[in-house]
C-alpha cells in the first residue's frame, strides 16, 4: 500500500512539474543575432509550388502578396528567411516587401532560429 501511495505521489509531482517545465520552455524567446543578408524577395507559393520567379513574375508576386500569400527572402546562402515584424505578433511584412518582389536585396536585421526555421526581423532593406 505504501508503494502505491509513493507511486501516486510521484505521478502527482510529475503532473504538477511537467506542465510548468513545458510552459517555461515554450515561453523562452529564441536567441537572435544581427545579420546582413543578400538574396531575393520571392513569392513563397509560386516559387516553391509552381517554380515561378524572376522579373516576368514580379507583378504576379505583388498581386499574390496583396492577397496575403507570404513574401520571403531566399538568401544567396541558400537559406529561406521568413520575415517577421518587430511590433505586434503577426505584424504583416508583405506591404514592406512588395516593392522588392522578385528583386535582389540587401537586408540588415536580426535572425531568430527555432525548430530549424529562420525568422528575419528586418531593420532595413534596399535593392542590391
Amino acid at each position: 500500500m505504501k508503494r502505491i501511495i509513493s507511486n501516486l505521489g510521484m505521478v502527482a509531482l510529475v503532473a504538477v512539474l511537467a506542465p510548468a517545465a513545458a510552459t517555461a520552455q515554450m515561453g523562452q524567446k529564441p536567441s537572435s543575432h544581427e545579420v546582413t543578408i543578400r538574396g531575393t524577395v520571392v513569392d513563397l507559393d509560386c516559387k516553391f509550388r509552381n517554380g515561378l520567379s524572376g522579373e516576368g513574375h514580379r507583378m504576379c508576386a505583388q498581386v499574390c502578396a496583396d492577397a496575403g500569400l507570404p513574401l520571403v527572402i531566399l538568401g544567396n546562402d541558400g537559406k529561406l528567411y521568413m520575415p517577421v515584424g518587430g511590433g505586434m505578433p503577426g505584424d504583416p511584412q508583405n506591404p514592406r516587401l512588395k516593392e522588392f518582389a522578385e528583386q535582389e536585396v540587401v537586408i540588415h536585421g536580426n535572425v531568430y532560429e527555432a525548430g530549424g526555421a529562420l525568422a528575419l526581423e528586418i531593420e532595413s532593406i534596399e535593392r542590391s
